[in-house]
């Protein structure tokens, strides 16, 4: 067990800074402040964050963190944080490790005993999930689908029961052939599927699976879009027929114990087992 009280540590601390997933004015004053404090910034995109930087007149150096130099840049990054410098993460746009780079620095800092501290701010699944109509509670949040439609659907397949609703990233070009995919694996649903979340051109589309494929053929989407499906919703209840008596007497004719069978009747009926082991030996509880 490890216990962290992420203020009161003296040695280097990796903040993880939410950055605007469009609109700059969601940049949370604390945010700010992080960045410009911090002694170096380890950022996705040097390129993108520096347009962030210079809006807000920060400073503060940046060094590249993504998917293709991790496993070399966080042995550097864990070493200046152990010299006590300050380092705060932020991927493109969005939370840090939310399909972007970062858990790999997380989980190395965690090894090494260095404080990590989150900072709250903008996520596009969660905005997009409270103003999309459906359910927003519980929901899975899975990100990207493999690009490969075999992996499609042996992922999908795994979610088919899942009851709460189902949060995707999905590029503008490949979200018609991942509405088809959902569809032929989770048959008919509702969906919604945001575009250009805090931007301008915002836009949510509402409808049946069918209806956004659809629609869909027609138009073609910009922007990265946010789709959210509908979960399966509570299984439905079989409802069997017959008395206590008569579903027992059925399951010892196909070679079940009494005892097993009593048991199997509570279940299906969802009682206790002593309801049914009653109504089956006629003893009367007096109730």
């Amino acid at each position: 067990m490890q216990k962290q009280q992420s203020y009161k540590q003296d040695a280097g601390k990796l903040y993880l800074v939410p950055t605007p997933i469009g609109n700059l004015e969601d940049m949370t004053v604390r945010c700010v402040k992080i960045l410009g404090e911090a002694d170096l910034i380890a950022s996705e995109d040097t390129r993108n964050t520096q347009k962030l930087l210079n809006h807000f007149e920060i400073t503060t150096p940046q060094k590249s963190l993504h998917e293709h130099n991790y496993k070399e840049r966080v042995p550097q990054l864990v070493s200046q944080l152990l010299a006590g410098n300050v380092i705060a993460q932020c991927s493109d746009a969005g939370m840090p490790s939310i399909s972007d780079p970062g858990h790999e620095l997380v989980k190395a800092c965690i090894a090494e005993g260095i404080a990590v501290i989150a900072l709250p701010g903008p996520t596009a699944g969660l905005t997009a999930l409270i103003a999309s109509g459906l359910s927003p509670q519980p929901h899975l949040f899975y990100g990207f689908l493999p690009r490969k439609k075999k992996e499609q659907v042996a992922a999908l397949t795994e979610m088919v029961t899942q009851q709460g609703t189902m949060i995707f990233y999905e590029s503008p070009y490949r979200i018609a052939n991942t509405i088809d995919v959902i569809k032929e694996v989770f048959g008919e649903r509702q969906a919604v599927i945001c575009r250009e979340l805090t931007k301008i051109h915002e836009e949510y589309l509402r409808g049946t699976l069918s209806e956004l494929s659809a629609y869909l053929t027609e138009h073609t989407l910009k922007g990265e879009c946010c789709l959210m499906v509908e979960g399966a919703g509570e299984p439905e209840q079989v409802l069997y027929e017959g008395s206590y008596v008569e579903q027992v007497d059925a399951l010892i004719a196909e070679s079940m114990s009494s005892k097993e069978a009593i048991k199997e009747v509570a279940k299906r009926n969802q009682v206790k087992k002593q309801v049914v082991y009653n109504a089956y030996h006629a003893i009367d509880t007096g109730e």
